[in-house]
């Protein structure tokens, strides 16, 4: 356990916050130097303010099944309704706001564990130092027996499309819009490239995906995501794969999207999604021995340690895995290591994620490339959704259930959930993968009838004796 060691963390999203927070727990004094509001991205610019206005999309994606399910709506005057509109200006101010009382509970939570926080930008100055240039211009240094950085990533933009703010814009400046965009064009298919399309589509925007590969979420299960994409497209949206930006420029209220095929696309809006890039320039990482891989990615090992001693690192500034869960769990496991407490070293192959789509991509474990590709020995079902008793009543049709386990032993190495809320029932499927159970096991454990989750153990009792 820590005596009286001093603890750095420069950074304050959540590998820098749950680092804090762990290292207070095991007696260190904590100091989290912060640039733009604790939290970080994942609070004020990316997940928490995302996944809020994915709420409400997913309330206007109920409201267009609301007549197959037998509710009709109505207007003020009794007559049918024709159509059900959005108040962008409203859905953003409740966005910003709730990432703002996020923000605050963190801060909070630091101070009851009287963890200081430093508002200003770090960067290491030598063994064990972070000098600190805070808003004013005036310097600190900071003496520490471990420094973790936890800095984080920013939009990736371009030289032939440079973001303006107001039509042409990154994924953290669409809360600044006021007004649904009357034609949208979304840059890039990976996943926030996705959640956004489908956000936006949901909420009665014309939406136009241009993705340079031959399918939307390139790096996720292929038939997960050739459910997406029909869903997609059957609901209006015009997906244009193999298609590459080449440029992007604004007319007064105009976006043209230039391909490098030679085709334009107009549209009102477009929102670039074509990756990040870590937050590790002009902090004196190289000097300090820290190093870099060739994206400006900081190299850590299994416990967060970086090349120099004393320096950890966690988050997006990583390039691991660009999850805040596995940036939260890089940070505590630094600390576990640093301090002295029992340690795991980080296991992507326990990690959970999930696409917020309509309908969700909730994944865990080995993949179906993994398998396909014979690095990894698995038998696999796949169970559609569209027999479950509870998708039937929520007017469900699209989805299905996948699980992956090892042939001999059964046991559960992996899965996917296509489905409204697959972020949740994905949950047993990661219980299982975590603590090595067989599909017998999670086929045994009682599930609710009638529901969602039903499908998953209707999956692994297909499995037995596999």
């Amino acid at each position: 356990m820590a005596g009286n060691e001093h603890i750095v963390i420069v950074g304050g999203g959540p590998g820098g916050y749950e680092s804090a927070l762990v290292a207070a727990q095991l007696g260190a004094r904590v100091t989290v130097v912060d640039t733009d509001g604790l939290g970080g991205s994942a609070v004020l610019t990316d997940c928490v303010p995302s996944k809020t206005l994915i709420a409400t999309a997913e309330l206007m994606t109920e409201v267009e099944g609301a007549a197959e399910l037998g509710v009709c709506l109505h207007d003020g005057e009794g007559d049918a309704a024709t159509s059900v509109s959005v108040n962008l200006a409203r859905v953003n101010q409740r966005v910003k706001q709730l990432a703002a009382d996020q923000s605050a509970d963190i801060a909070r939570r630091l101070a009851r564990e009287d963890v200081t926080i430093v508002e200003g930008r770090g960067r290491l100055d030598g063994p064990g130092r972070v000098a600190v240039t805070r808003p004013d211009g005036s310097e600190e240094t900071l003496e520490a027996d471990a420094i973790l950085v936890a800095t984080g990533a920013a939009p990736r933009t371009s030289p032939s499309a440079q973001p303006d703010g107001e039509r042409i814009l990154t994924w953290e400046q669409v809360y600044d819009l006021s007004e649904v965009p009357e034609k949208l064009i979304v840059v890039g298919s990976g996943v926030t490239g996705a959640e956004f399309a489908s956000a936006y589509l949901a909420l009665g925007v014309d939406v136009t995906l241009v993705s340079s590969r031959d399918r939307v979420l390139p790096g996720e299960d292929a038939d997960a995501a050739a459910v997406l994409e029909d869903v997609l497209t059957r609901r209006g949206m015009n997906v244009l794969s193999k298609s590459r930006m080449e440029s992007v420029v604004r007319e007064g209220d105009k976006v043209t999207v230039a391909l490098t095929d030679g085709r334009t696309i107009e549209g009102s809006h477009c929102i670039l999604a074509i990756g990040s890039v870590p937050n590790t320039a002009d902090m004196g990482l190289e000097e300090a021995g820290v190093t870099l891989d060739q994206g400006g990615f900081i190299e850590v090992d299994r416990v967060s340690r970086t090349s120099a001693r004393g320096v950890y690192a966690a988050g997006d500034c990583t390039g691991v895995l660009m999850l805040a869960s596995v940036a939260a769990m890089q940070g505590r496991i630094a600390m576990w290591h640093f301090l002295g407490d029992a340690v795991h070293p980080l296991d992507l192959t326990k990690v959970a994620s999930n696409v917020f789509t309509a309908p969700e991509i909730a994944t865990v474990g080995v993949s179906q490339q993994v398998v396909d590709s014979g690095e990894i020995q698995a038998e696999t079902v796949t169970l559609g959704m569209s027999g479950n008793p509870r998708a039937k009543m929520q007017g469900v049709h699209d989805g299905f259930v996948k699980l992956f386990c090892r042939p001999g032993s059964g046991i559960v190495v992996g899965g996917v959930v296509v489905a409204p809320r697959a972020s949740e029932l994905i949950h047993p499927i990661s219980i299982a993968v975590a603590e090595s159970l067989t599909a017998d096991q999670l086929a045994q454990v009682f599930t609710v009838y009638p529901s969602m989750s039903g499908s998953v153990a209707e999956a692994a009792r297909r499995l037995h004796g596999v």
